[in-house]
């Protein structure tokens, strides 16, 4: 939900991308859904492993939140901006949508921090 948030509304400007230490096999069916009530379609998306390159290139790194203590972000890589945010697995559809907004909203001030900083 965080890459479809930061595509759209920076509409190209930033190369984004959104992987997990564990990422499931398929996209959430409830994710996908939500984000749908909303306009944004993330069939095209898929589940990505996060890989050293990709934390190596990147401007700055948000974790989600922890869900796997062994594997979280926050502990190997530096700077990391953590939401602590809840993971929308096996949620009901309501608390997805809750999430989703969260994620929404966390996005677009993060985006305003950036635009701050030039």
């Amino acid at each position: 939900m965080a890459e479809a948030f930061f595509r759209k509304f920076t509409e190209g400007k930033f190369n984004v991308n959104s992987a997990g230490t564990v990422p499931s096999g398929n996209l959430n069916p409830v994710v996908v859904e939500v984000m749908k009530e909303i306009g944004i379609d993330m069939t095209n998306q898929s589940p990505k492993t996060l890989s050293q390159s990709m934390i190596s290139s990147s401007f700055k790194t948000i974790n989600m939140g922890c869900m796997d203590k062994e594997s979280c972000p926050a502990l190997f890589v530096k700077d990391v901006i953590d939401w602590n945010i809840p993971d929308p697995k096996e949620k009901t559809i309501e608390q997805v949508r809750e999430i989703r907004d969260q994620i929404k909203s966390e996005v677009l001030n993060f985006i305003n921090s950036i635009d701050n900083e030039k």
